[in-house]
């Protein structure tokens, strides 16, 4: 569509009630709003989970309590930890005597009173000794066992049945899904622990207005008076709505905001390349094209504008225009209306 002028004489400007308002060089934050939900990051979320099958004892946290990096917050009862200690005393037994009976083959080697052969295949069975008992201890630790705590179970010569395993970060208990009592398998999750202090916001946008927002961008949610930046934003479109995924980082250290809380998020707008704000009243519609009418001796003429993003009552767009042109805000039907009626329309 191409620009095309019309006359108004000045007296129809005045009976229509035809205003202008001088061209505005971006001259105000414009800014978007849109829904978003408040979202858990994967390295804020704690699953604690069960390492061995067996029976929860007790649960020491309660739902949503606060609770403290290396703090206890199940106990469970497991044979199988039990077989695992009973494997620990035996591999450290074994390694004890392979010790020494390297320790006595290669003296009596250096004496010369048995064959480096001897000595030889003492070492290889200390070192295999030494790699099982190794290996249990990481089965242990997998299991839920500090290094003291293995210890104290090779120096007491006694297997435990009991789990306890505590949390591994600050944060609050979000979700428990066991009860005592019940019996588990391994890897069952048992609880959540969230950290609530830095979340993320997941954002619909509509593809085109994604256009421009880069990573580092501010945000703000709405009337909590909570600032963010952005992250990334997807890739791909969602398959229904046609819409791109935002994501951005906030600070919530005043609890202010909820995981799963559906919040509305404001983004500032980035220009691309020369863009004017005009008042919302001032675009015409025609099919599928924007038009601004501009005033000119005659009367004004009708200049495509590409739309960028609009905000209340105020819109930014790219056309052809300049910050020296007076730009119709009311009476824009009736000019409109007379300019296709010039054009034969």
């Amino acid at each position: 569509m191409s620009a095309e002028k019309f006359s108004v004489a000045n007296e129809q400007i005045q009976a229509l009630g035809i205003k202008t308002s001088a061209v505005q060089s971006m001259k105000q934050t414009v800014s978007t709003r849109y829904p978003g939900q408040v979202v858990v990051p994967p390295k804020a979320e704690q699953i604690v989970s069960s390492p061995l099958e067996g029976v929860v004892v007790q649960l020491l946290v309660g739902e949503y309590q606060a609770v403290r990096k290396g703090e206890p917050v199940v106990r469970l009862s497991s044979p199988a930890m039990s077989q695992l200690q009973l494997q620990l005393l035996q591999a450290s037994a074994r390694a004890t005597l392979a010790r020494q009976a390297y320790t006595r083959e290669q003296k009596l080697f250096d004496e010369g009173i048995i064959p480096q052969r001897r000595a030889q295949e003492a070492q290889a069975t200390l070192k295999e000794a030494e790699a099982t008992l190794v290996q249990t201890k990481a089965e242990l630790a997998l299991a839920g066992m500090t290094p003291a705590m293995i210890e104290q179970v090779i120096r007491s010569g006694i297997p435990s049945d009991r789990i306890t395993l505590s949390a591994v970060q600050d944060g609050i208990v979000s979700n428990i899904s066991v009860r005592p009592g019940q019996r588990v398998d391994g890897a069952t999750s048992l609880l959540n622990i969230t950290q609530v202090d830095a979340l993320w916001l997941d954002v619909q946008i509509p593809a085109a207005a994604s256009i421009g927002i880069q990573p580092g961008a501010g945000v703000t949610v709405v009337d909590k008076g909570i600032n963010g930046r952005v992250i990334n934003l997807s890739p791909t479109l969602s398959a229904t709505s046609q819409f791109v995924v935002l994501r951005a980082e906030i600070e919530n250290a005043n609890g202010a905001l909820r995981p799963g809380e559906l919040v509305t998020v404001e983004i500032p707008v980035q220009a691309a390349g020369k863009s004017w704000d005009i008042p919302l009243s001032a675009v015409a519609r025609n099919k599928t094209d924007s038009v601004v009418f501009v005033r000119t001796p005659d009367g004004f003429e009708a200049r495509p504008v590409k739309v960028e993003v609009s905000a209340g009552q105020l819109v930014r767009v790219q056309g052809n225009i300049s910050e020296q042109d007076q730009v119709a805000v009311a009476g824009v039907i009736a000019l409109k209306g007379a300019w296709l009626e010039e054009d034969g329309e």
